[in-house]
């Protein structure tokens, strides 16, 4: 007799190994959409425009001559002289946190120059064919500014500090500090490429960034209380970020009264809204 067939081995329900391995090579990965791609992006641009530091540090060095010419000229002279009241607080003190702030809004204020450049070099055209979210390319740009302030306002601090000024070293308070120095940086840098937006060329934008940001500094409570400014100076400082950014720094640094939680408030929805405005108007710069 002939034996039986053999039963039929059954089959496996996983597919061989090479068929798994040419699904993966067929079948892409499924791309990261929505808010899960949104800080990948951030972070991917802020670290981009920093390696730009690598290339040429100077201008780290450079900016800082003028944050130390106001601490020494001005900030010695008036500690001497009085004529500012500051609460018993050393006019020296109190200014330091206003050069602080000053001293990163000049680094952002400009930043508008740097993204005309690369739309002149073919760099932003590139950069808004990629599926990169223009709000992401922007918030990277502006936090990028927010952390070249921050090393900016590091050199600020070791001048003020050799010079006597009594700050705090809370690490808590320090990082308080961080945050209201990137928040400040990332609106002004906004704020510049919104203008260049606007403007369109560099020239232009050099311009009108001389003729702001001199007022906007005038215009805040950097340099006296917003007490002794006149009727109208007080409702434009109330309304200009860079006195609530001043505040913070002060409050954190030297232990003045302040308002917390309305000065971070302010940095932040300032913040989004530079980030929102200038991610509308950099389709016009790259046409």
């Amino acid at each position: 007799m002939s034996e039986a067939p053999a039963a039929p081995q059954p089959g496996s329900v996983e597919p061989p190994a090479a068929a798994r391995h040419l699904d993966l090579l067929l079948i892409p990965p499924r791309p990261r959409t929505g808010w899960r791609v949104l800080p990948a992006r951030v972070v991917a641009m802020c670290v981009v425009e920093l390696q730009k530091l690598r290339h040429d540090r100077t201008e780290l060095y450079t900016r800082a001559v003028q944050p130390a010419l106001w601490l020494v000229v001005f900030g010695e002279t008036f500690t001497r002289i009085k004529a500012i009241p500051t609460g018993g607080t050393p006019y020296i003190d109190y200014l330091a946190p206003g050069i602080i702030a000053q001293s990163a809004m000049f680094i952002a204020i400009f930043y508008g120059i740097m993204i005309i450049w690369e739309r002149d070099a073919g760099i932003l055209t590139k950069l808004l064919v990629t599926p990169t979210p223009r709000s992401a390319l922007i918030a990277g740009k502006a936090f990028a500014a927010g952390l070249k302030a921050l090393l900016q306002a590091v050199v600020v601090i070791v001048i003020a500090a050799l010079l006597g000024v009594a700050m705090t070293w809370n690490p808590l308070r320090l990082l308080g500090v961080a945050v209201a120095v990137i928040l400040g940086s990332a609106f002004f840098s906004c704020l510049s490429i919104s203008i260049a937006g606007i403007v369109l060329t560099r020239d232009r934008l050099m311009g009108i960034g001389q003729a702001i940001t001199m007022p906007l500094f005038f215009a805040s409570n950097a340099l006296y209380p917003v007490a002794v400014m006149p009727g109208w100076l007080q409702t434009v400082s109330r309304i200009n970020p860079l006195s609530y950014q001043v505040d913070a720094l002060r409050g954190l640094l030297l232990g003045t009264p302040s308002h917390l939680a309305l000065d971070f408030a302010v940095l932040v929805a300032a913040s989004v809204a530079g980030i929102a405005g200038a991610s509308a108007l950099l389709g016009r710069l790259a046409r």
